[in-house]
């Protein structure tokens, strides 16, 4: 009996000595339910709405690219798998055993032979245990499932984008939008991405007002029928390009809003959720956006004329994989001079960046949740006076918008404070003319959400305790442009992510530095890739 126990113990001691360790600090299934609770709670009477998994996305014929989760999916239930869709229910309903359920959830199912190249499924048993559903079915079995959804006044739903039928496989994202359409009685002619384009109009609070949106909006879709054979047959679409005045905008928009298979509301309840962040989610952003703060440090500290736009975004990544970030939350922007003035430059192949200003929009990935930082500075690490001129109005810009940064200020209020701001030192500078064109070399927008999207879902009007922005003034002065020579090439963005609170907002990237001289400090310090000696390449 006591040699028994004892050989339990070695295969349990060798067992765990197995288990190479990894991280714990996932949002818990507690959380998840939280938000399908929430979400519940906005949810109308009689209606259902379902979370699809993202398909796959292929990178070299039979290779995939790494997988990256529906962030809405990963929101409602922390599963990261494809082929999956999660229906929630406003009301309790009832199994063919007469067990009561408010959610049912389909996944990929577990198959040896797959998970051999392409990891572990957690299947069934493992979204039962790990993930805490209680109704959860094989994907393939969606088709025959018993369920009528048509007797839901409300279908609430979003399709991911380019789902293609994959050969040979029947229970994939195309699959179970197609088994999704009919259980839902949904028409053979209702285009589910048509409307989905006009279920975004509802994102914004101005669509309806005369005279800001409704002109433009019209011409946009006028030229959409113009030339896509989709939206000129589209009853809707019609119906919208006709619109004559503010009161039929108003009763179209909610004619969008209460369709049966209903895109709108999906937008409208995943942007109230998402757009604030809970403690949960709060930790794990201040640790992406520190990753991110301090890589953007090790660059400026690395940073030399030689080097190469890809050595910098090497340093960067580096920093992040070793603090443990899985990815970036977008491609990678590094650059120098010139290259800066592409707002999404993501080329990254200029072999020497020589003495020119280095722009760097690089954000880490942390367990889901993207951090957005940008930082510009001199690659011999010291401003010419033309430089510290340009990215000091750029620093001005992001202080005075700051200082706005708290509940019930618009983001209409955050672009015009930043836009005047470097309007008038362009202006002081003699670069612009006067303020009319205040877009020329300003082109982009100051604020967006930030979470599990670098551009986060959200609603575009004021500003609640909770939300996560960034705040991101630039100058862009490309070569040829009509101002003095001495100004081409250069490119400035400063970007910092900002937590909004009730009387301020708390700047949370600010461990990477921002004002001219602290960024010049950063740059004389040693980096850890001045050491490393390797093998040229010829």
């Amino acid at each position: 009996m006591k040699k028994a126990l004892s050989l339990l113990l070695i295969l349990i001691s060798v067992a765990a000595y197995a288990q190479l360790p990894v991280p714990d600090d996932f949002l818990s299934k507690d959380f998840h339910k939280g938000r399908r609770e929430a979400l519940r709670q906005l949810l109308p009477a009689n209606s259902v709405m379902a979370v699809f998994a993202s398909p796959p996305r292929n990178f070299a014929n039979d290779v995939d690219y790494k997988y990256h989760a529906n962030p809405d999916l990963y929101y409602f239930s922390g599963y990261t798998e494809p082929n999956a869709v999660l229906l929630i229910f406003k009301e309790p309903q009832k199994d063919g055993d007469g067990q009561s359920y408010s959610e049912l959830f389909f996944v990929q199912k577990k198959d040896a032979a797959r998970e051999q190249w392409t990891g572990k499924r957690l299947g069934v048993e493992g979204v039962k245990q790990q993930l805490g559903f209680s109704h959860v079915y094989n994907s393939a079995e969606f088709r025959d499932f018993p369920l009528d959804l048509t007797k839901f006044s409300s279908i609430i739903f979003e399709f991911p984008q380019d789902i293609a039928d994959k050969l040979g496989q029947s229970d994939d994202t195309y699959d179970l939008t197609q088994s999704f359409r009919k259980k839902s009685g949904m028409p053979d002619d209702f285009d589910v991405a048509v409307v989905a384009n006009l279920a975004s109009l509802t994102r914004s609070p101005e669509i309806a007002s005369d005279d800001v949106s409704r002109p433009g909006l019209i011409k946009y879709y006028q030229n959409l029928a113009a030339g896509n054979e989709r939206y000129k047959a589209n009853a809707l679409v019609k119906r919208l390009i006709n619109v004559k005045d503010s009161l039929e905008m108003s009763a179209f928009l909610n004619d969008i809003k209460t369709l049966k298979w209903n895109s709108a509301l999906y937008t409208l309840y995943t942007n109230q959720l998402r757009q604030i962040k809970t403690s949960e989610e709060l930790v794990l952003m201040r640790k992406a956006i520190d990753i991110s703060a301090l890589a953007h440090n090790e660059a400026m500290k690395a940073v030399k004329p030689g080097m190469s736009e890809l050595e910098l975004q090497g340093v960067q990544e580096f920093i992040h994989k070793k603090l443990g970030a899985e990815y970036v939350g977008y491609p990678s922007i590094v650059g120098a001079g010139n290259n800066g003035c592409v707002l999404h430059y993501i080329e990254n192949n200029v072999t020497q960046v020589g003495n020119k200003m280095v722009l760097m929009d690089v954000g880490a990935e942390y367990h889901g949740y993207t951090a957005d930082v940008t930082r510009t500075f001199p690659a011999n690490g010291k401003f010419t006076p033309e430089q510290k001129q340009i990215y000091d109005i750029v620093y001005q810009a992001q202080e005075a918008v700051f200082k706005i940064c708290k509940e019930g200020t618009t983001f209409r209020q955050i672009e015009k404070t930043a836009r005047d701001v470097v309007t008038d030192g362009l202006v002081k500078l003699g670069i612009l003319k006067d303020a009319t064109a205040n877009r020329l070399y300003y082109p982009h927008g100051c604020s967006h959400f930030l979470g599990l999207d670098v551009h986060d879902k959200g609603i575009y009007d004021s500003l609640f305790e909770n939300m996560i922005i960034t705040v991101e003034p630039g100058v862009y002065i490309p070569e040829g442009s009509d101002c003095d020579k001495k100004w081409w090439g250069m490119a400035v963005r400063i970007e910092d992510d900002v937590l909004i609170g009730k009387q301020k907002g708390e700047i949370l990237s600010i461990k990477a530095p921002r004002k001219s001289g602290d960024v010049e400090k950063m740059a004389s310090q040693k980096s850890f890739v001045d050491d490393i000696k390797l093998e040229k390449i010829k």
